[in-house]
This record gives structure tokens, C-alpha cells and sequence, in this order.
């Protein structure tokens, strides 16, 4: 009997550490085998899951649509997405959606390089959802959570030990050693939360 396809675990992420994330590798040489986009402080990931403020929605296609959505982490940083004839789902709510708004975000991390030799990062949204503040607030420090582990797990692996874990290991390898960005993304958009959290009781 074959065995069915587990869909990946859909990781947290801050838009700094993502944007970064420009190095794409698979598993096996069948055609069907997911890609993954390897982040810059060791962990694979084949799905991400974001909650932010959308700012801004466009319809950028030429011939059909195509949707362009902006959503920005409390850093400030950016996530773009972009949904077209193929996630009618998350097409529509591009469409119907009025920004400002919170949603939730899950969706499969796409690369492509750019006329210069740049690689961006960009989402193809699964699923787009309209949610409430509490529900972005409970997403941040989960995502700081994470963002933390990995980052220990990072600084704490020596990537030339051959029992080293391979994905930490490949980071070194393909970015460097410096995660002090990813430290950064986890203070300001904890900062930035209570700095919202105190002016909502000052009010």
C-alpha cells in the first residue's frame, strides 16, 4: 500500500530571517519531492506559517490575475505573496481583502533571481486568513520562541562535527556564522509588542 504524503510542519518565521533564506535544495531527484528553502539558522523549510499586518494588495498579472499581498512583521520587515489562477483561494481573499488587516498566512516558500543575480524569497499562499490582534500577538512570541531554539542550536553546533546536525551544518556552510540579525528580529518584534500592549492600557 503506498504510504500518503505527510504534509510538512509549516514553520515560524520572522520576514528578516526568511527574506534571507535564498538557498533551495531537495531530497531526492524524483521530480514530485518537495523543495525546501533552508534558513539561515539551520532548520529546512518546505512550508511557513506567518501572521502580520497586510498592508497592500495588487493585482500585478497581465493577461489573468495575479495577486500581489504585502504583509509586514511588527519589525517592519516585509513577506510579499503572491497568488494567481492556480491558489484561487488565496486569490480571492487577496481580492476581497481591504488593508490594513491581520491574517494568517500559510503558504510555500518560492525563490527566483532576479536580472541582477539576486534571489528573492516570496510566499505562495496555501491558505490567507483574516484574524484578530491577539491571535498576531500569540504568533510573535511563538515565533520568537522558535527563532530563539534554532538560533542556540546554531551557535552551539560546531557544523565540522560529523554528528552535527546536517540542516545547521548546510547554514554554516551556505550563509555563514553570523544568526546576530535573527537575535535582533526577536527583541524588536517582542519590543514593539509591549510598546503596543502599553499604549492600549495608557489609552
Amino acid at each position: 500500500m503506498a504510504s500518503t504524503p505527510t504534509r510538512e510542519v509549516a514553520r515560524r518565521v520572522f520576514a528578516r530571517e526568511f527574506n534571507d533564506a535564498s538557498y533551495t535544495f531537495k531530497e531526492s531527484d524524483d521530480d514530485r519531492a518537495p523543495v525546501y528553502v533552508l534558513l539561515p539558522t539551520g532548520q529546512r523549510a518546505n512550508r511557513v506559517f506567518l501572521v502580520g499586518t497586510l498592508t497592500e494588495t495588487e493585482d500585478v498579472g497581465e493577461d489573468s490575475e495575479y495577486w500581489q499581498g504585502r504583509v509586514v512583521d511588527p519589525n517592519g520587515d516585509t513577506f510579499f505573496m503572491y497568488a494567481g489562477q492556480y491558489q484561487p483561494d488565496a486569490a480571492s481573499m487577496l481580492r476581497e481583502l481591504e488593508p490594513p488587516a491581520y491574517v494568517a498566512v500559510v503558504g510555500k516558500p518560492r525563490t527566483y533571481e532576479t536580472d541582477e543575480g539576486d534571489v528573492n524569497v516570496s510566499v505562495r499562499p496555501e491558505s490567507i486568513s483574516q484574524v484578530d490582534e491577539a491571535t498576531r500577538d500569540r504568533w510573535v512570541v511563538e515565533t520568537a520562541e522558535r527563532t530563539i531554539e534554532r538560533v542556540k542550536r546554531f551557535t552551539e553546533t560546531d557544523p565540522d562535527d560529523p554528528a552535527a546536525d546536517e540542516y545547521v551544518a548546510m547554514a554554516h556552510e551556505e550563509y555563514g556564522d553570523d544568526v546576530s540579525a535573527y537575535t535582533s528580529s526577536v527583541t524588536g518584534a517582542l519590543e514593539s509588542l509591549q510598546d503596543e500592549q502599553a499604549e492600549a492600557s495608557a489609552d
